[in-house]
């Protein structure tokens, strides 16, 4: 059976939606492995739970996740807590600003889930960079390329 990475992101603009493509092509770029990108609205914890690795990206809303990944965590919390305690994951912030607070809500939530941060959140904060696409796959094949290598 194939490994399963969930890429959970909200992408509610052309420019957003770019970004959740270059994270799936870049996961996509690893072999053997099964990606379902699901929006924060449509995925849940069955979802979650036959994930062995995930991938979370949000918008940064008036200093906060987007109001569709908090509902994700909302409707997941509970089911997921005693069951995915380690589950390796990644994030990426589209950020007008700094994305800083963004950042602490979501930490916040997968602490409290204890799931595993595999490398630093990426950031793409400011005025918008073509360069963010290129990070952005970069992370996907980079979280695909540990999950099937067995490194989380």
């Amino acid at each position: 059976m194939s490994k399963r990475l969930l890429i959970v992101a909200h992408a509610p603009s052309e420019n957003t939606l770019s970004l959740r493509q270059a994270v799936e092509r870049g996961a996509l770029s690893e072999t053997g492995l099964n990606v379902r990108v699901v929006a924060p609205l449509e995925a849940g914890p069955d979802d979650v739970l036959v994930a062995q690795a995930v991938i979370l990206g949000t918008t940064e809303n008036l200093g906060y996740m987007s109001g569709a990944l908090k509902d994700f965590f909302d409707r997941s919390y509970n089911p997921c807590l005693e069951r995915t305690q380690g589950l390796p994951y990644a994030l990426y912030i589209r950020a007008g600003s700094d994305g800083t607070g963004t950042r602490r809500g979501v930490e916040t939530i997968v602490t409290g889930l204890r799931w595993r941060a595999v490398q630093e959140p990426l950031i793409c904060k400011g005025p918008w960079q073509p360069a963010f696409v290129e990070q952005c796959e970069e992370l996907g094949a980079a979280m695909a390329a540990g999950l099937a290598a067995g490194i989380f």
